[in-house]
């Protein structure tokens, strides 16, 4: 059997955003930059009403404030990392729980964990790519923001429904710690993809409009 860790994405480490300014690039207008953080903070709160999960994803974002600004690409682009980071994380746990598995007596669970794990890496490089995407997005409003919103659209979907998938497998395996925790992990990690897809789509909607 080939090693799971031979999977190249589990080897690379990727979660890259911008970086926080440090607090002494505003020392000369500390007012100004309080204001803007609040006009920043109030902003990713009213633009995580459109997800299914608002309070996740406030916590999960206000702490870019200073790099999305009131920009709801950037906000799009960060619900994506933070997405990314979670899925990735999941794969890992995933990974590493099938290997014990494989020594375990129960060969449901073994192959459960297996698809999971399959279905989690799928979804990190359709996150990925969807991420790749909107880093290169055009300005709204052209047939190319269409085209390129479509394919973030499109792989933000597939990466929510290979999550959904992901815990398919543990119908048939018996109720326990393992398959809890597993099902808990994957239940948390699809919520920010939903976040992410939502904002995703407020921000393709007000582009073609």
């Amino acid at each position: 059997m080939k090693p799971l860790f031979s999977v190249p994405f589990l080897t690379f480490i990727f979660f890259y955003f911008y970086s926080v300014p440090t607090l002494s690039s505003y020392v000369y207008d500390a007012s100004a930059t309080t204001t803007n953080v609040i006009n920043s903070t109030d902003f990713i709160r009213t633009s995580c009403y459109a997800t299914l999960y608002p309070d996740i994803c406030y916590t999960s974002l206000y702490g870019y404030a200073n790099a999305i600004q009131q920009d709801p690409a950037r906000l799009a682009r960060a619900a994506i990392s933070v997405s990314l980071s979670k899925a990735r994380n999941m794969a890992v746990y995933v990974s590493n729980l099938s290997r014990e598995a494989d020594y375990g007596a129960d060969p449901r669970a073994s192959a459960a964990l297996h698809d999971c794990f399959s279905n989690m890496g799928d979804a990190v490089d359709e996150i990925r790519g969807s991420l790749k995407q909107m880093q290169r997005v055009v300005a709204p409003g052209s047939e190319s923001f269409r085209f390129q919103m479509g394919n973030v659209q499109t792989w933000m979907s597939a990466a929510l429904t290979d999550e959904e998938t992901c815990t398919d497998g543990f119908e048939d395996v018996a109720d326990g710690p393992m398959k809890t925790e597993v099902c808990k992990r994957a239940a948390k990690v699809k919520k920010f993809t939903s976040n992410a897809l939502a904002l995703v789509n407020s921000y393709a909607e007000k582009g073609t409009m």
